[in-house]
């Protein structure tokens, strides 16, 4: 089980965002860099034979164009990925991938070369669908744990460029851990279109919120929200971690919570900080 979380810290009101942004908390070391290094490290020696100690970067893009893209080219299963969508060709295509790390966590991958998200293609109107089909991976997570969690049980989580070891854009889907859960469903009512700095800490970190109507993440485009919407983000896209949380809204009206903070080099700032690979939310209680 993951270590405890940092206590939140005492609520008040939600700052109004400012010119520039404010500064963070220092927390939890480079648990979230470490976690993604060591997912990757075991994804990858699962998959391919031994590599050198200068681990290949783009193995996990190798991983998508050589073997799942080339499988399904030649009317195979999409092995070892999930599964590929390619409706819109390879630059519109995104393939699913079990992530080694925890029960249900999977992994969505652009099938076109997107290094992460600092990438301008991420802004431009033919971005590729990645959250849109990482949304629709929550079934595969829920078919891994058995249960059918709640929208506001499951986050969609990209990390920055400095809590990466692949230089491949690859989305996080998989449980939000439960005192996330809790803080983010008793303040989602002061949420609206407009980012604001959280009142509260996740994780030891103070992020900018924002609520996004959308029932599926088809009509939206997050990273572009992100670089627009947040002081100095467009600038500073490689340092930005970005994560979506199912919610559901007044009269039931289904959509999103998008959360962004900016890494720091060994003080945090990752948004997979927020997700639960152990998936506790998922437990009878």
């Amino acid at each position: 089980m993951m270590e405890r979380r940092e206590r939140l810290s005492e609520r008040g009101s939600a700052p109004h965002p400012a010119a520039a942004r404010p500064p963070s908390p220092r927390v939890r070391g480079e648990k979230g860099r470490r976690r993604e290094e060591i997912g990757a490290a075991f994804l990858i020696a699962l998959i391919f034979p031994p590599i050198p100690a200068h681990a290949d970067r783009l193995a996990l893009w190798t991983i998508v164009h050589d073997r799942c893209v080339a499988n399904l080219a030649a009317h195979r299963p999409p092995d070892p990925c999930v599964s590929v969508e390619l409706d819109g060709g390879e630059a519109q295509g995104v393939a699913i991938l079990k992530d080694i790390v925890g029960k249900a966590q999977h992994l969505a991958i652009p099938t076109r070369r997107v290094s992460g998200i600092e990438s301008a293609d991420l802004l431009a109107p033919d971005a590729p669908p990645v959250w849109r089909e990482a949304w629709k991976a929550r079934g595969l997570v829920n078919a891994r744990l058995g249960v059918e969690l709640p929208r506001g049980a499951i986050a969609i989580a990209v990390n920055s460029s400095l809590a990466r070891s692949q230089d491949q854009l690859h989305l996080h889907v998989d449980c939000l851990a439960p005192d996330i859960a809790n803080a983010l469903a008793a303040y989602r009512r002061f949420l609206n279109v407009d980012w604001h700095v959280l009142p509260f800490a996740l994780a030891g970190r103070r992020y900018w919120a924002r609520r996004l109507d959308s029932a599926d993440l088809s009509d939206v485009a997050p990273f572009l929200l992100l670089a627009d919407g947040v002081p100095n983000a467009r600038a500073t896209m490689p340092m930005e971690s970005l994560v979506a949380v199912g919610a559901d809204f007044a009269s039931d009206a289904p959509g999103f919570i998008l959360l962004a903070d900016q890494a720091e080099l060994g003080q945090g700032g990752h948004g997979e900080d927020l997700q639960d690979h152990s998936c506790v939310i998922a437990l009878p209680r």
